[in-house]
């Protein structure tokens, strides 16, 4: 029987870049689907309407920061539309959403689901008086879910030992998946001359960015074979020491890239040294693409890894352990380093496959 969604989000691209084959599948099963987000452009808003959405524009989301006047008018206009559009079920991703969509689907009496996409800073060391707050505020909001999505077990057992979650709600899923049509594996470049190392994110604390620029600073002059590309903007306070990378021949910095599969294509092993993820897309694709991975040895990364086999595990903000497993992988022989990625892509066929995510997900929503 088809249903009247109605879908909220803090920015386009969470929905344009990792739901996109939900709401597509969602919308050939002829459910209606209604999407609230922040303004954007007329690419993204045609894009989103292709998928079969009817977009809602929430001008009060707020992605960062916590205003609590500009949090309370989320909360109310989130209420407003919940009375007029009355939807059969309403689904939030990322934390706001999450939290004053929750809330307001518990004064209007609407069916909710939640996806913890990943707890953020405020679950890190020294953000103890956010964490409190944040927590109250899931267990206000979530105590109704219908059901809460979970992209790694680490993210799970944190919210259901906070009592935030019971373990009935809680639905554990291997992420948004990755689209191996899309992300398949890509011939193995000679590493003869050079070993490429690709980085793709925000080049920001969190994402270990420290420890990896102290990494290539010791092994660049050590092995001046290597090569490291990064992908991604960088934090304002970041944006003197990538110029001064770069300047030295340190690393290559390409800025955002919408169109990342080329650059996976050209590199040998993609690094991630992230302090926390919800499930890390990058290291899916990677992945998928038949590429190692070096990364944490934390929750939202690890899953995408077989430690040793597919690639390596770093100990968290830990740049000696990071040189250890970088430099293993450069003495490494090529045939070696294509059985590691060729087997990162086994385990992506067999527990990360969109396809599966996606039926799954959709079975949660509508039964």
């Amino acid at each position: 029987m088809a249903k009247k969604l109605l879908i909220l989000a803090n920015h386009y691209n969470t929905l344009r870049i990792f739901r996109r084959e939900l709401l597509e599948e969602l919308h050939r099963l002829g459910h209606e689907l209604i999407v609230s987000i922040p303004p954007c452009d007329e690419k993204n808003e045609s894009i989103l309407k292709g998928y079969g959405c009817r977009i809602i524009e929430t001008k009060e989301m707020e992605r960062r920061g916590m205003n609590p006047i500009r949090d309370l008018k989320l909360l109310l206009r989130y209420r407003q539309i919940l009375a007029v559009e009355r939807p059969d079920i309403c689904i939030a991703y990322t934390i706001k959403p999450n939290i004053y969509g929750g809330l307001a689907c518990r004064i209007v009496g609407v069916p909710f689901f939640a996806n913890v996409t990943g707890l953020g800073s405020a679950f890190q060391p020294g953000h103890a008086k956010v964490r409190l707050l944040v927590t109250a505020l899931y267990k206000l909001s979530l105590k109704k879910a219908k059901g809460v999505f979970f992209e790694n077990e680490g993210n799970l057992e944190t919210l259901v030992n906070s009592k935030v979650v019971k373990k009935s709600q809680a639905i554990l899923m291997p992420g948004a998946g990755v689209n191996l049509q899309e992300f398949s594996p890509a011939p193995y470049p000679d590493s003869d001359k050079e070993i490429r190392f690709l980085f793709v994110g925000r080049i920001m604390q969190e994402k270990g960015v420290d420890e990896l620029f102290a990494a290539i600073r010791y092994l660049k002059p050590r092995y001046p074979q290597t090569r490291f590309d990064f992908i991604g903007w960088y934090e304002d306070a970041y944006q003197t020491e990538v110029e001064q990378m770069q300047k030295e021949g340190l690393i290559h910095f390409h800025g955002f890239q919408p169109e990342v599969r080329p650059y996976i294509e050209r590199c040998h092993c993609v690094i991630l040294p992230s302090w926390h993820e919800g499930m890390s897309n990058t290291l899916l694709e990677a992945a998928a693409m038949a590429r190692p991975l070096i990364t944490n040895r934390i929750h939202g990364c690890m899953e995408a890894v077989i430690e040793d086999i597919s690639g390596y595990l770093c100990e968290k903000q830990n740049p000696e352990s990071l040189v250890q497993k970088m430099e293993q992988f450069i003495k490494l022989s090529h045939n070696d380093k294509l059985k590691m990625g060729l087997t990162g892509r086994i385990l992506m066929e067999q527990s990360f496959d969109k396809n599966k995510v996606v039926e799954t997900t959709i079975n949660k929503f509508t039964n």
